[in-house]
């Protein structure tokens, strides 16, 4: 990131492209995304092996192609798609490719059969997968002043805001379609018109298969009044600063990026459709044999936090089929 001063007002959405993916943003530190917060992947290999279930759904669907592409946008340290290509069938894994889709540079010792790169690639058929990336796509802050008037938010490298001009043109038209704000001053929103783009164009690289994004997410009707602009530091909830120290995020409105025969459901419904249930193993199996029910048990206790309520299951997912019947229905 280039060198900036405290007192430089910037709206939201530069402040936090820099903060984040500048020369010495928070996604090219050397711990990773994992350093500093937990998602599905870390939580359990569970869902890279539901994943992968979904990519052989996809499979069947598309006729076994030659060559599967799947797809990890905003991989991290490429931690989902070294595990779905673990868990699929050898037949599958012979012919599967991997993309890692990411900023940084590519981690050492990674699978020599994932290409790293920083666009998606062109023409995939198979599946994209986005877990949490688009909440880190950065967008503008609205928030209502005292006449009733939504204005841009500007912010200082220490985190710092005032209230800029007013909203207009397609920010202003994205507003009113998908988070109209009342006139009640202090009433914020973040501006989603980036994340629709950027989705737009990584589902448009799937010719034939399908594109999910998970995310945490709101809809039409339930918008947070005030947003949801928050920061994560070494495993906690922090002020939103940007300055490269801390991760910068907010919700998605994932009905204003779905594109047509998209379905959104949410997490928990996702993972029972592929067989992440989160039940637990019958107590006879602890007297026939201790060892799996010790291992069931633990595999259970997993499933129930990827799926549960108030946590993880509550997680958006944006399902959207491309030349396919949607595999999870």
């Amino acid at each position: 990131m280039a060198e900036e001063t405290v007192g430089e007002w910037r709206g939201w959405r530069v402040a936090a492209q820099g903060a984040l993916y500048g020369e010495h943003g928070f996604y090219r530190r050397p711990e990773g995304p994992a350093g500093h917060f937990r998602t599905s992947v870390h939580a359990s290999p569970l869902f890279a092996g539901a994943v992968a279930r979904l990519l052989c759904r996809v499979d069947e669907a598309l006729g076994r192609p030659a060559s599967l592409g799947f797809v990890d946008m905003g991989a991290g340290r490429g931690e989902l798609v070294t595990g779905v290509l673990a868990a699929l069938p050898p037949a599958v894994a012979a012919r599967a490719r991997g993309y890692a889709v990411e900023l940084a540079d590519r981690p050492a010792g990674l699978d020599h059969r994932v290409e790293w790169l920083t666009e998606p690639p062109g023409g995939v058929t198979g599946l994209l997968f986005a877990n949490e990336w688009l909440d880190n796509v950065p967008v503008e802050v609205a928030e209502v002043d005292p006449t009733g008037v939504p204005r841009l938010v500007l912010v200082r490298r220490d985190g710092t805001e005032r209230l800029g001009e007013p909203v207009a043109g397609a920010d202003a038209r994205w507003l009113a379609r998908w988070w109209p704000l009342p006139p009640e001053p202090g009433l914020r929103a973040e501006i989603g018109l980036p994340r629709d783009t950027a989705w737009a164009a990584a589902a448009a690289t799937v010719d034939r298969g399908l594109a999910v994004a998970v995310d945490y997410a709101h809809t039409a009707g339930a918008r947070p009044p005030f947003g949801t602009l928050t920061g994560f530091r070494a495993g906690r909830e922090s002020a939103p600063v940007p300055d490269g120290s801390c991760d910068l995020t907010a919700h998605v409105a994932l009905d204003a990026c779905a594109g047509p025969g998209a379905r959104l459901l949410t997490q928990r419904e996702a993972l029972h459709a592929l067989g992440v249930a989160g039940e637990r193993p019958p107590l006879s199996l602890a007297s026939t044999d201790p060892a799996a029910y010790v291992r069931a048990l633990a595999g259970a206790g997993e499933a129930a936090e990827l799926t549960a309520t108030g946590g993880l299951g509550d997680f958006g997912w944006l399902v959207e089929p491309a030349g396919i019947p949607d595999p999870l229905r």
